[in-house]
């Protein structure tokens, strides 16, 4: 490992997984619609955009409400189950970018960790996918006390590796997500995906995360986090 950290390099970056560094949402659609269809529900794009990024504990509320006549443990694990098959049978596409940008921070020493309200079995068979300390730990949504977009996950991300929130560059695709790592006091980091972002608290937007790499991040989290502390220090 060839340590490329600097004073303006980020403790750790921590990641949300679908949607940010896996196109799983496709999955979770499909297993969503069976699920509504089998009791003749319509999922509406109002709804379909609530769910983009939500705790799953709240997702399946929604779905009763909707009328799934389930109980809530039941509607997730029936969800797990799909995304899983459709994971290892090799329904896999990264986002753009997320992978290289991953190597090149394992490569300058630089800790990542998943921040995902996906539960722990679908985080192990994404990051088996990966190779080996691609991730340095896992904050899954089965494991929190309160769901995004509580700042909580992102806390415990960061207690986890035993380094300031604040040192911490967060990367989401959805608005849950986004409130969730802005909330916590890390540099909050939104790269849309399937929904706007434009509405959501953030420090940045960014197109993408291809031709970003360890270098990049951290010259970017630099100048956010000079400028976060800045606008603090204004508003004492």
């Amino acid at each position: 490992m060839t340590s490329l950290l600097s004073t303006s390099s980020p403790a750790a970056v921590l990641w949300d997984m679908d949607g940010t560094v896996i196109d799983s949402e496709p999955h979770w659609l499909a297993a969503e619609l069976r699920m509504l269809s089998r009791y003749g529900i319509e999922l509406k794009a109002e709804t379909r955009d609530r769910l983009v990024g939500s705790g799953l504990t709240a997702a399946a509320k929604l779905f009763q409400d909707l009328g799934v006549p389930l109980e809530i443990d039941e509607i997730i694990a029936e969800w797990a189950d799909a995304v899983i098959a459709e994971l290892r049978g090799g329904a896999t596409e990264w986002r753009p970018g997320a992978l290289e940008l991953l190597t090149s921070l394992a490569e300058a020493g630089i800790p990542s960790a998943l921040v995902t309200m996906a539960t722990r079995r679908i985080a192990d068979a994404v990051v088996a996918m990966l190779p080996p300390g691609t991730f340095v730990g896992i904050v899954a949504g089965d494991e929190v006390a309160r769901e995004k977009p509580d700042p909580d996950p992102y806390l415990r991300g960061a207690a986890m590796l035993g380094v300031q929130i604040e040192d911490c560059l967060a990367i989401e695709d959805s608005p849950n997500g986004l409130r969730s790592a802005h909330a916590s006091g890390a540099i909050a980091i939104g790269v849309p995906h399937l929904v706007s972002l434009d509405n959501a608290p953030h420090h940045e937007l960014w197109p993408s995360l291809a031709a970003i790499d360890a270098k990049e991040l951290s010259a970017r989290f630099g100048r956010l986090r000079m400028s976060n502390n800045d606008s603090r220090e204004e508003e004492k």
